[in-house]
C-alpha cells in the first residue's frame, strides 16, 4: 500500500470516529492529510467507498479470525448444539482483540465503530455488502445453540447484542460522571469483555415475554 494511500486511510478513520461520517466532508480529509482531492478520487472514488476501505482494512482480519473460532466451536460441539458462550466468545472476542489491539486500529478504530453504530445508515450497508455469509452463519450456530427460542425472539436478540457490543467497544470514556472504572488498557478490554459475554448469554437465555396483543402477554422459555 502506497504512503498516500494510507496516510488517507488513517487521517479518514480518525475523522470518522472524532466527528461522524456526515460531518466529515472530503475537504477535511484531504487538508488534515495533506493531499489532493484526486488522490482520494484515484484510490477510492468517493467518501462512502473511503469509508468502506477504512472499516474493512480492520474488519477483514477480525472476521477471519471469528470464522476460525466458530468452526472451532462447531468442531468442539460435533453432533450436539455448539455451546452457547462459545458462540457469543467467537464474535465478541476478534472484535475486542481489534478495538483495544493498536497494531490492529486499537482506540481510533474502536471510536470509529462506536460512531458509526450510533450514526446508523452507512455502517449497515457494509455490513450486508461484505459480511452477509459470516452473519448467516453465526446465525445458524445460535439458532443451533438456542433451538427453543423464537426466530423472531432470536432476531432482536442478535440486534441488541450489536448495539451492547458496540457499545462495549467504545469503553467507559463517555460515562465518566457515573464514575468509570480506573483500570485500562488489555486488562480493561479483558474485563469488559467478559462482562459483555455474561450480559450477552443471560440475555440470549432469558425467558421470552413477549406481548401477542394489548391485553395478553405470551410467554415461554428457551434453554
Amino acid at each position: 500500500m502506497t504512503d498516500t494511500k494510507e496516510r488517507i486511510l488513517d487521517t479518514a478513520e480518525r475523522l470518522f470516529g472524532e466527528r461522524g461520517y456526515s460531518q466529515t466532508s472530503l475537504r477535511n480529509i484531504i487538508a488534515e492529510a495533506g493531499v489532493n482531492l484526486a488522490a482520494v478520487h484515484y484510490y477510492f472514488r468517493s467518501k462512502e467507498a473511503l469509508l468502506e476501505s477504512v472499516f474493512l482494512r480492520r474488519a477483514e482480519s477480525a472476521n477471519r479470525e471469528r470464522m476460525e473460532m466458530l468452526d472451532r466451536c462447531e468442531r468442539e460441539a460435533g453432533d450436539n448444539p455448539p455451546d452457547l458462550r462459545n458462540v457469543i466468545e467467537a464474535f465478541v472476542a476478534p472484535a475486542f482483540h481489534t478495538a483495544y489491539n493498536p497494531a490492529r486500529g486499537g482506540p481510533v478504530f474502536q471510536t470509529l465503530v462506536g460512531r458509526l453504530y450510533a450514526e446508523g445508515g452507512i455502517l449497515p450497508r457494509i455490513v450486508v455488502a461484505h459480511f452477509l455469509p459470516l452473519l448467516n452463519r453465526f446465525g445458524s450456530a445460535l439458532t443451533r445453540a438456542l433451538p427453543d427460542l423464537p426466530r423472531e425472539e432470536l432476531f432482536w436478540r442478535v440486534h441488541f447484542a450489536m448495539g451492547a457490543t458496540a457499545q462495549a467497544l467504545r469503553g467507559t470514556k463517555d460515562w465518566d460522571v457515573f464514575g468509570s472504572p480506573s483500570r485500562d488498557g488489555e486488562e480493561a478490554a479483558e474485563l469488559i469483555m467478559e462482562r459483555l459475554m455474561n450480559f450477552l448469554e443471560a440475555a440470549f437465555r432469558a425467558p421470552v415475554t413477549v406481548r401477542s396483543d394489548r391485553n395478553t402477554l405470551r410467554r415461554g422459555s428457551s434453554k
